[in-house]
């Protein structure tokens, strides 16, 4: 088990950041696809930091899901957020998808 001050060193890259985050890679992605809902999967990749595949897979889990759908425009994709979902852990059962995309939005341009 690691030691407080071991965790609290824990950097990626040596830039004094933690190596871990608060939102999860399927958080980044809606995140993402609220920032452009055009946006290509390798764009969402590049700006999670996945691969293509962790995105395919991600974006097939949100629409199993109920969270995201997409439709065909021309020779691409338009991502859909449901923003009535709600969260699945119990600890954030009362947050919505759509809160979360008000909080980030505007962030990154």
């Amino acid at each position: 088990m690691s030691s407080a001050t071991e965790t609290d060193t824990d950097t990626d890259a040596g830039d004094g950041r933690p190596s871990w985050t608060f939102l999860t890679n399927h958080a980044h992605v809606l995140v993402a696809i609220g920032q452009d809902p055009e946006m290509r999967q390798r764009d969402i990749a590049d700006a999670v930091g996945i691969t293509p595949g962790a995105v395919t897979r991600i974006l097939a889990e949100l629409e199993a899901s109920g969270c995201v759908t997409h439709e065909r425009v021309g020779r691409r994709n338009r991502y859909h957020i449901n923003p009535e979902v709600h969260f699945r852990h119990p600890l954030e059962s009362e947050v919505t998808i759509g809160q979360l995309i008000e909080l980030t939005d505007g962030i990154i341009d």
